[in-house]
């Protein structure tokens, strides 16, 4: 046991007297290697590579006692570092995966990257800035059977991505958005976008951060829906932080995609 932590040790300098704070701002690494301070940056361009697909790298924040949210939004946990981790990893993304759901949540807005909205209803506010200022025109990934006045008002703001006949089939969603040249995906939420990518086997790496807050309340953990059978044993690919925020960032084994739906 011993030997299995002899990883995270870090040198006395690394353990101020009590009551001394850092003499060095921002974010500092604590494994692999201790570094501080270290540009997010360069701790997460370690992308995951997936052979025949793009790689699906998911990003979330929770509090201490696992909510997503305050309030029924994640920014209520956020804070600069997260901020900067959160740039970070969206520009070495291509597209951005995310539920409609966290989307009106979320309040998002106009991005400078492509942004892929799933939706099977195509409930979405097809005037807001989202989609009429954005830099990168927006996709909506949906399902044969959506309802087709919605699936011609998406199209005249975004293009539309047909992924499944009834419901959205993750698997094929992901392909397709390699078939438009996106290699490295960055899944926003929420959570039951996240515990449907688990499930269709098309999750490769969770980037968590830990809010140093308790919220309690009813908000969901960062992976919602069925269990995900046998459950995947993570490697710990980085840690990092400051001001009280983990950052930690895990790859999961390689294992086939699920059968899409029949």
């Amino acid at each position: 046991m011993r030997q299995r932590f002899a990883a995270f040790r870090r040198p006395d300098a690394w353990f101020p007297r009590r009551g001394t704070p850092r003499q060095t701002p921002g974010v500092r690494q604590l494994f692999p290697e201790p570094a501080d301070p270290v540009e997010p940056l360069d701790v997460y361009r370690d992308l995951p590579v997936v052979a025949g697909r793009p790689a699906v790298r998911l990003n979330m924040i929770a509090s201490v006692d696992g909510s997503t949210a305050v309030e029924g939004r994640s920014g209520g946990l956020g804070g600069p570092a997260d901020r900067r981790v959160f740039a970070a990893l969206r520009s070495l993304a291509d597209v951005v995966l995310v539920a409609a759901g966290t989307v009106r949540a979320e309040h998002y807005g106009p991005a400078a990257l492509p942004i892929a909205v799933v939706s099977g209803s195509l409930q979405l506010e097809w005037d807001s800035p989202f989609f009429t200022a954005a830099d990168r025109r927006p996709l909506v990934v949906t399902h044969r059977r959506a309802p087709a006045d919605e699936a011609m008002r998406a199209s005249k703001v975004a293009d539309v991505v047909v992924a499944g006949e009834t419901r959205v089939d993750l698997v094929r969603a992901v392909e397709l958005l390699g078939e438009r040249g996106f290699r490295h995906v960055l899944a926003e939420g929420g959570p039951s976008l996240n515990g449907a990518l688990a499930g269709a086997g098309v999750l490769d790496e969770v980037c968590l951060t830990v809010a140093p807050v308790l919220v309690s309340g009813e908000a969901k953990r960062i992976v919602a829906g069925p269990a995900v059978a046998p459950p995947p044993l993570l490697a710990l690919r980085s840690a990092c932080e400051e001001a009280g925020y983990l950052f930690l960032r895990y790859r999961l084994p390689q294992r086939p995609a699920a059968e899409p739906p029949g």
